[in-house]
């Protein structure tokens, strides 16, 4: 469902928002994968409920892994995030003083600080 007028969104717009209603139900579908397979007491049911868990994981990322290459704010969060083993409350904290201390900040120009 478009929460603005879908005459004023882009193409590109459109094809995020699609990206993203698709993340929504391939995670909702993750869940309910899960579920079933958590409660299944048939063996068999409960491996071919988890190998359809683990396609529709495979379907995430790869939306994932599109709006990561088309909107450079997901590249960055998941940059950030992903694939780290500091605890997750703190990697933001970390990530702003590792810029800082780099001067890329924002409203920075790229050249360190000028302090001693």
């Amino acid at each position: 469902m478009y929460h603005e007028p879908v005459e004023e969104l882009s193409s590109k717009d459109r094809d995020i928002h699609r990206a993203l209603v698709s993340l929504k139900e391939e995670v909702e579908a993750v869940d309910w994968y899960h579920q079933r397979a958590a409660t299944a007491s048939d063996d068999a049911v409960k491996a071919i409920i988890e190998h359809n868990r683990n396609e529709e994981m495979e379907h995430a990322s790869m939306l994932l892994e599109w709006l990561r290459r088309n909107v450079p704010e997901w590249d960055e969060a998941l940059r950030t995030y992903l694939f780290t083993e500091e605890p997750i409350t703190e990697i933001e904290a970390s990530a702003a003083g590792e810029e800082e201390a780099s001067g890329s900040g924002r409203g920075s120009l790229g050249i360190g600080s000028l302090k001693e």
